[in-house]
C-alpha cells in the first residue's frame, strides 16, 4: 500500500503543479487513496520531494532531478531562500518559513549533515528543531541565521 501510494504521489507531482499538501491529498483521494496530512508529510520526506519555483512563479512540489546528488546541496538553496526567522530556547530551535515551505526545509535539515540535530517537526510555516543540548541549539541557530542572512 505505501509503495503504491508513493508511486502515485510521484506520478501526481510529475503530472500536476501541486502547491500544497491539501492539493496532493485531493489528487490522491481522486485516485482512491485516503490519507492524512501526517502520512503525506512523511511520504514527502521519504521521497525527498522539495518545493521549487515553477515557470509561472509559484512554489510547487518537485522530485529531485538526480538521486546521486548530495542532499545538503539539493536542500541548501531551499533552506537559504525559505527561512524568515530563527530563535532558540534551551535545546529547541524554532524556524519560521514562508507559508508551505516548512516541510521542505525540515527535510533539508533532516537529510543534512547537522550532527547537533536530533530531529525536527514541521508544520506549514514553522519548524521545531531539537538539538542534543542548549549550547548546540545556540550554535545551530547561529549557523542557520548566518546562512540565510539574518
Amino acid at each position: 500500500m505505501k509503495s503504491d501510494r508513493q508511486k502515485e504521489i510521484i506520478k501526481i507531482i510529475r503530472t500536476y503543479n501541486i502547491e500544497t499538501q491539501d492539493d496532493l491529498i485531493t489528487h490522491l483521494n481522486q485516485s482512491g487513496y485516503i490519507v492524512t496530512q501526517a502520512t503525506i508529510s512523511r511520504d514527502i520526506r521519504e521521497l525527498n520531494i522539495t518545493k521549487s519555483l515553477s515557470s509561472d512563479g509559484k512554489y510547487t512540489y518537485s522530485m529531485p532531478k538526480d538521486d546521486s546528488l548530495d542532499h545538503h546541496a539539493v536542500y541548501g538553496d531551499t533552506i537559504t531562500r525559505s527561512v524568515r526567522s530563527v530563535n532558540f530556547a534551551c535545546n529547541t530551535v524554532v524556524l519560521k518559513t514562508y507559508p508551505g515551505l516548512a516541510n521542505a526545509v525540515a527535510a533539508g535539515i533532516d537529510s543534512g549533515k547537522y550532527d547537533e540535530v536530533l530531529g525536527c517537526v514541521a508544520g506549514d510555516d514553522t519548524i521545531i528543531v531539537i538539538t542534543k543540548d542548549d549550547e548546540l541549539a545556540k550554535s545551530f541557530s547561529e549557523k542557520i541565521a548566518k546562512s540565510v542572512g539574518l
